[in-house]
């Protein structure tokens, strides 16, 4: 590798190298991150701070299917359950999650909660 070292009129000394070791070394820092978020990832997974959901549950929500019902589901819960550990009607949340209504910020807290997610979970 040919490296060319300059010095700025403020005294910084600059290396100068091709633009294909360039990308190599950007390329080996991504791919350092990578590995490293995956390491992070599996170690949560472990401590049972992560879960894994089955492609057919992710892929529903995916499709646009109420994120709320394929939690529900996912969770071997009924509406009724589910509505009762929120503190919410049965018929508001079968509204909400057809879509026929929104709940509000708080209503949709106690959903999360109620499933053991986060509100991020649900946007």
């Amino acid at each position: 590798m040919l490296t060319q070292f300059i010095t700025t009129a403020g005294g910084d000394r600059l290396a100068v190298i091709p633009e294909a070791e360039y990308q190599r070394l950007i390329e080996a820092l991504e791919d350092r991150a990578d590995a490293e978020a995956v390491r992070v990832f599996n170690q949560r997974l472990a401590d049972g701070e992560e879960e894994l959901m089955p492609a057919e549950f992710a892929n529903r929500i995916i499709n646009g299917e109420s994120r709320i019902r394929v939690w529900r589901e996912f969770r071997a819960m009924t509406a009724r359950e589910l509505a009762e550990k929120a503190g919410i009607s049965a018929g508001f949340l079968s509204q909400i999650e057809k879509g026929e209504r929104d709940g509000s910020f708080e209503t949709i807290k106690k959903i999360a909660a109620a499933l053991n997610i986060t509100v991020d979970d649900l946007a």
